[in-house]
């Protein structure tokens, strides 16, 4: 697919430019490490060898004769420095060509012609009967495409009246931890933030990348400040001037280590806690609408039902037609229901109710606990802890449940609202429509 760039151009040029600017930093400081620190440890000094011959650090560490410490730089050295570049490459392929944007809606093209042919007009002072606002509100149609990808779940993220959050902008459902980047221009699976030294979106499909190159970024940084740390050192021991090089490796290896550390850190408490950069926003004051699949009939003053697939009324006095399916929160049906058409009862068989539950300010439905939200992200095998080849297990979307495993929440607003502790069992509705069909 074609690279997802930022609609800035300035942030554009920042993505291309960064990646140069950090090469040309990882060759200085392999220059410095390699050539002017640990190079002449592992081969014997040359007898008269003086400090014009091989630089004055050279000659002192040469004479020191510490070949183990020369070794053991190179191997952390080049072991991170390896570790490094594969972990970028992985993040910059996945945030520029697999960020994991969800698909635009079928009037997201309109709507961008629209979008286009408007500030054509402003730009040239041309009206015409087209200049009208385009209208991206929700999709009325009950059989709108994707809303059977929510209702085939057991829970998921609603509005206040039961249906899915719309994005205006992809003319599209938005599924549970959607949001829409205005950088990019499309909405994004578990975005986290646009990141330009990363070169791109930095969301479902890419974060573990990131977190495993920012933490090899500062350990890389940190084998870098130390083995110029440690040489400078020696060097001023021996009476000589502080080496140029030296100084600048450590300004410039310190600054990206704590940048990169700062990064790590922030994003190993986003882990295991299950959250995300928006997330964390405005989490104290966040509550959360979701749909949970209870059994056909509930009803309670408690919360507000939703019947899916939607259906629709019959024609009112004015001409009027609407879907129905969400209930009031005391349960009864609305008054556009009084006209509904006849269900057969394999129909009625065939649909699925769901509870409008609302969470408290600050909670979290997917929290599954520290353990699982890093395994959640990172994977269950150590080895992807360390290597980039998988993606997150979150990433895999193919559960009937929920889009993302929701746990200790789910159970709690359960229970705080009175209903059964799992989603209802198919078993019934499998015998009822058997003896539908035996009739």
């Amino acid at each position: 697919m074609p690279a997802i760039e930022s609609t800035r151009a300035a942030t554009r040029w920042t993505t291309r430019i960064v990646p140069v600017f950090l090469t040309a930093a990882v060759v200085y400081a392999t220059y410095v490490v390699v050539a002017r620190i640990c190079s002449k440890y592992i081969w014997p000094s040359l007898r008269g060898a003086t400090p014009r011959d091989y630089g004055t650090l050279e000659y002192l560490l040469r004479s020191l004769n510490e070949n183990g410490t020369a070794i053991a730089l190179l191997v952390l050295y080049f072991i991170f420095l390896l570790l490094m570049i594969a972990t970028y490459a992985r993040t910059l392929y996945n945030a520029n060509f697999n960020p994991g944007v969800t698909p635009l809606g079928p009037r997201a093209a309109h709507r961008q012609r629209a979008k286009d042919g408007k500030q054509m007009r402003q730009a040239y002072g041309a009206g015409d009967l087209e200049g009208r606002a385009y209208e991206a509100g929700p999709d009325n149609d009950i059989d709108s495409p994707g809303l059977e990808s929510f209702y085939s779940r057991d829970v998921f993220v609603c509005e206040t009246d039961g249906r899915p959050k719309w994005c205006s902008e992809c003319c599209n459902w938005k599924q549970d931890r959607v949001h829409h980047s205005r950088e990019i221009g499309r909405c994004v699976y578990r975005m986290d933030h646009y990141c330009p030294w990363a070169g791109g979106m930095i969301a479902e499909k890419s974060f573990k990348f990131f977190v495993q190159f920012t933490t090899y970024t500062t350990l890389y940084c940190a084998v870098v400040l130390g083995a110029n740390a440690y040489a400078l050192r020696r060097q001023v021991g021996q009476g000589a001037s502080a080496d140029a090089f030296f100084l600048a490796a450590i300004v410039i290896a310190a600054f990206f280590g704590l940048f990169a550390f700062s990064m790590t850190a922030t994003s190993a408490r986003y882990i295991l806690q299950n959250m995300t950069n928006v997330d964390i926003l405005s989490f104290r004051r966040k509550v959360y609408q979701l749909a949970v699949r209870v059994p056909r009939g509930t009803r309670s003053d408690r919360f507000g039902v939703i019947v899916y697939p939607l259906t629709k009324v019959e024609s009112s006095p004015g001409g009027r037609k609407a879907e129905i399916g969400a209930l009031k929160p005391n349960g009864h049906p609305s008054e556009e229901q009084a006209d509904v058409l006849p269900a057969s009862s394999r129909d009625d068989l065939a649909t699925r109710t769901f509870a409008i539950l609302g969470t408290g300010p600050g909670e979290n439905p997917w929290d599954l606990g520290p353990w699982r939200n890093w395994q959640s992200i990172m994977g269950t095998n150590p080895l992807d802890w360390v290597l980039p080849i998988h993606h997150s297990p979150c990433a895999n979307h193919e559960s009937l449940e929920s889009l993302y495993e929701m746990d200790h929440m789910l159970n709690q607003l359960r229970n705080r609202y009175g209903l059964p502790a799992g989603p209802p069992s198919d078993e019934s509705t499998i015998m009822q429509m058997r003896d539908l069909r035996s009739q």
